[in-house]
């Protein structure tokens, strides 16, 4: 039985690829959906011609369930792709350590583990997309434990793809810029996306393009021409001299968002003291 299996199909870039192949992959027998919310994969599911089996887990603990289905049903796994993860921003001294130590655990042991576990039900000519990210190219701070959990997932997605090619299966790895998906809304808890958000590109865009470049056996899937930008970028120019740049650029903005949040302050006593004079009498005092 020929399968297709997504981590982090609830939602996002997971759920996008679900939606996209469906309509394209005609000879694959099922499709094999793996996040925790077992009610958003259910959802999905209901919108497919493909047949559909469930996967509620959560891929840091053990995957005893998914390997036994593998044997159980004969699998042969024709593309694995990774998507689940999540990141955390701001400074690396004021977050939360467990959510920190969680990212590590998802967006790299999991990932690894995964692929592992699948490996051995690939065939000649099956695919592996592993999606990282723009922000692996080189140390990014306030994103630093993100941004190094992405470097390892494409240096790692790079030497299986080598070690893979022999065999006749390709790895691909995605590295996105900034994706329109729930991936912000728990970025965006612990700091702020609002320099990034003019990046922003569609989920749908960086699924079809990551396709293709499987397709065409590519090693990199780069959307955009500002990801493509900072990559050459992040190879020519050393990375010191990077992070000298971006530390400045942070700290112009947040002079702005001090400026504009006192700016916020005065406008909002400046509306209350008018809206108060204008309801006292004629006859008040007014100070």
């Amino acid at each position: 039985m020929n399968v297709v299996i997504i981590t982090g199909a609830s939602s996002g870039i997971g759920r996008e690829f679900v939606l996209q192949m469906d309509r394209s992959f005609g000879r694959i027998d099922e499709f094999w959906l793996i996040a925790r919310r077992r009610d958003k994969m259910e959802e999905t599911a209901k919108a497919l011609r493909h047949r559909t089996r469930i996967f509620p887990l959560d891929i840091t603990g053990k995957l005893d369930t998914l390997e036994e289905a593998l044997i159980r049903h004969k699998a042969v796994v024709r593309m694995l792709i990774n998507c689940a993860g999540y990141g955390i921003m701001g400074s690396f001294s004021e977050q939360d350590a467990d959510r920190e130590l969680g990212m590590i655990r998802l967006n790299c042991e999991a990932l690894t583990a995964v692929t592992h576990c699948v490996l051995p039900f690939m065939r000649r000519n099956s695919r592996i997309i592993q999606i990282a990210s723009a922000a692996a190219f080189l140390p990014r701070p306030d994103f630093a434990v993100y941004a190094a959990t992405k470097a390892y997932v494409l240096s790692f997605s790079r030497a299986l793809g080598e070690e893979l090619r022999e065999a006749g299966i390709y790895v691909t790895c995605v590295c996105p810029g900034p994706v329109d998906t729930p991936f912000f809304q728990l970025a965006e808890a612990t700091g702020s996306t609002l320099s990034m958000k003019k990046y922003m590109v569609t989920p749908e865009r960086v699924v079809e393009l990551a396709l293709r470049d499987s397709y065409h056996r590519r090693a990199m899937s780069l959307c955009g021409l500002p990801v493509r930008a900072l990559l050459l970028i992040s190879r020519a120019v050393p990375h010191q001299v990077i992070l000298d740049i971006m530390t400045q650029m942070g700290k112009k903005c947040q002079n702005v968002k001090r400026k504009d949040t006192k700016n916020a302050v005065e406008a909002n006593v400046f509306h209350r003291k008018c809206k108060r004079d204008q309801e006292l009498p004629e006859n008040a005092e007014k100070i």
